[in-house]
Parts: structure tokens; C-alpha cells; sequence
């Protein structure tokens, strides 16, 4: 990794090896084991915000995901991350994380990710046709079979199900 001590390298990469086998303590203690300069970098604070979601630790994962969006603010991720942990953390809601994540959507106008999480907020605030123009706009980007499968594996996007099952085949 770029800009780690080639030590620190190789413990983030042995921590994302635990966090793949779900061994969260083995994750905490290769992050400890890293030295002060290292847990700014990105990929480290990438890291720590998936710990942080797979702990259910909300609060703490709106702070590294804040840390990433200030540390790579020409990237999505960090504006994604916040408003996923921002739905989650205490005084947090979808009304939250949809105005937190509104921005995004014009500042990375062909990321369609944005658009598809901006639909299942609208849809989980029940406002199906902002939902809909956003489910729209996430194909148009994506591509409307992918976005569709994923739509339809969503459950925040149940609302609108029944509108984007594909057309049944003529026997």
C-alpha cells in the first residue's frame, strides 16, 4: 500500500484477512499494532469504518468515514460511508443521511451507487416519486438489469418491487 511502512502494510493486509473471517478481534489488534502515522491512511480508515459497521458501532463509523471523506474528498466512498453510518447513529435517521448525501449526487453525477441510496432513503421516508426518479437515474448510470437485480435483492426498495419485477414470460 502506498504511503504505509511496508509493517503496516502487512498488517492491514492480515487485518482485512481477519475481518473477511469475521474474527473482529484479531482486526482490533493488528489496527493497534499500527504505528500513529499509518491510521490516517485511507485504506486504513476504510478498514476501521468496516470494523466499526460490522461492530454496529455507528458513531464510530461516521468518524472514520468522516476521516476518509476529508482524506479523499474527490472520491465518493467517504460521502457514501457517512450517510450509511449517519442513517444508524444515534441522532441520526434517513432524513439525515439523505440531506447528507443530496450533495453527492452532484458532485459525482455518474456514480450511481449515490443515486440508488438516495432511492432507498426516499422510499424508506415514503416518498415513492422522488424513490422513483432516483431508482431511474441509478439506471441510467448502471445500467437497468444490474441496478434492477439489486433493487430487487433491497428490501429498503420493497415499496417499489412490484414496478421493477421483470414481465413475466408467455407460457
Amino acid at each position: 500500500m502506498q504511503g504505509l511502512k511496508i509493517s503496516d502494510a502487512h498488517q492491514l493486509n492480515a487485518a482485512c484477512g481477519w475481518l473477511e473471517l469475521g474474527n473482529l478481534a484479531e482486526v482490533r489488534a493488528e489496527l493497534a499494532g499500527m504505528s500513529p502515522e499509518s491510521r490516517t491512511h485511507p485504506a486504513v480508515l476504510r478498514l476501521q469504518f468496516a470494523l466499526a459497521a460490522a461492530e454496529q458501532n455507528w458513531d464510530a463509523a461516521f468518524a472514520f468515514a468522516e476521516q476518509l471523506l476529508c482524506a479523499l474528498p474527490g472520491e465518493p466512498a467517504g460521502w457514501l460511508h457517512c450517510a450509511y453510518a449517519l442513517r444508524r447513529k444515534r441522532g441520526g435517521g434517513l432524513e439525515q443521511a439523505r440531506d447528507f448525501l443530496a450533495p453527492a449526487a452532484q458532485k459525482f453525477p455518474r456514480e450511481a451507487t449515490i443515486a440508488f441510496n438516495l432511492a432507498c432513503y426516499e422510499c424508506q421516508l415514503r416518498d415513492l416519486p422522488a424513490a422513483r426518479r432516483w431508482l431511474q437515474r441509478a439506471c441510467e448510470i448502471g445500467g437497468q438489469q444490474q441496478i434492477h437485480a439489486q433493487a430487487l435483492a433491497d428490501a429498503d426498495l420493497q415499496p417499489l418491487w412490484a414496478e421493477i419485477q421483470p414481465p413475466a414470460a408467455d407460457a
